[in-house]
């Protein structure tokens, strides 16, 4: 409960989009891990493609946000410092 309490505080440490991103992760592997259980048993399991492509793009699109702004930080930390060193 004091994790959900902290993500939705304004001044917090947890990146959400990389908790969005893992949970989505997590999804598609249990989807993965699933169709392997159900293939096996001779069963088809029948899930909507949209609903994969769904999850495929939060995944893509919350780690690459995430990365990108970790990237950007950098790049500002860096060019303070020089700045400072001026």
């Amino acid at each position: 409960m004091k994790f959900l309490r902290e993500m939705f505080c304004d001044d917090n440490s947890i990146n959400e989009k990389s908790v969005i991103g893992f949970l989505a992760f997590i999804m598609m592997c249990l989807f993965a891990i699933v169709d392997i259980i159900t293939g096996y048993l001779g069963k088809e399991l029948i899930v909507n493609e949209f609903i994969f492509t769904a999850f495929e793009i939060l995944v893509l699109g919350s780690f690459g946000i995430a990365a990108t702004e970790k990237i950007t930080n950098i790049i500002n930390t860096n060019k303070n410092k020089e700045n400072e060193s001026e």
